[in-house]
């Protein structure tokens, strides 16, 4: 099947990328199938997430269908695109649509992208996991792969400024081994497993990003306990619920 619209986004993004000059390191790549359906789940910590995490399955040949908010495809610009890059619109007020949607993609040999945290995380922490994506999984009867992204908040993310300047900013990806979302296991378990890898990945990310906060003039998007200065989980709760 033709890509018309993905191919040349995908190109636009690494030239884009290569222009702000980022610092790109990308390891686990090849635990991405080069067939057939999975479920990629990542991390959120980002408006420009799913961008990093399609390209970490570039090596394979694979190119991702994410599922993302439906307001996204009604924008004039962002949503001819997400379209045309046959991305998944979900309506958090009618799931089943979106949940059937992912569930043909992924019987039909497609890789579908997940973030299980719904949201941005701002305090750059994991939030809990909805169990949709191992639900998915166990369903269509395809593997989960767990990822993690990071350095992708300093470019863009909910409430700072965009910062696409020639930057150097570093971004570490990590991808891990592929789960397996056996039918007889209960998805809560197998969810619960999934937030361990993607935590797994997440702190071998931190902790070979080469930037730590004595070296940062500005720490906000590093989480408290790592010597940052971005809310706590905690916080976040707590302003979230004013």
């Amino acid at each position: 099947m033709a890509e018309l619209v993905y191919r040349p986004v995908v190109g636009l993004a690494v030239t884009l990328f290569k222009a702000w000059d980022l610092k790109i390191d990308c390891k686990g790549s090849e635990n991405i199938p080069r067939s057939g359906g999975a479920v990629l789940v990542s991390n959120h910590i980002s408006y420009l997430d799913f961008i990093f995490d399609g390209l970490a399955a570039l090596p394979q040949k694979r190119l991702v269908r994410f599922m993302a908010k439906e307001s996204v495809f009604r924008h004039k610009i962002s949503g001819p695109l997400m379209r045309g890059m046959k991305h998944i619109p979900v309506d958090r007020k009618q799931g089943e649509a979106a949940y059937a949607h992912a569930l043909d993609s992924l019987r039909s040999g497609e890789i579908v992208g997940v973030f299980p945290e719904a949201t941005i995380s701002e305090s750059f922490t994991l939030k809990s996991f909805k169990s949709g994506a191992a639900r998915l999984a166990q369903e269509a009867g395809v593997p989960l792969i767990p990822m993690a992204l990071w350095g992708t908040q300093r470019l863009w993310t909910k409430g700072h400024p965009k910062n696409f300047k020639r930057s150097h900013t570093p971004i570490t990806i990590r991808v891990g081994e592929a789960i397996e979302a056996s039918r007889d296991k209960y998805a809560g378990a197998i969810t619960r497993q999934l937030r361990d890898a993607v935590q797994e990945l997440l702190e071998a990310a931190q902790r070979a990003y080469p930037v730590r906060p004595k070296d940062a003039q500005d720490t906000w998007w590093m989480p408290a306990h790592l010597g940052g200065t971005a809310p706590t989980p905690e916080q976040v709760r707590a302003a979230e619920a004013r």
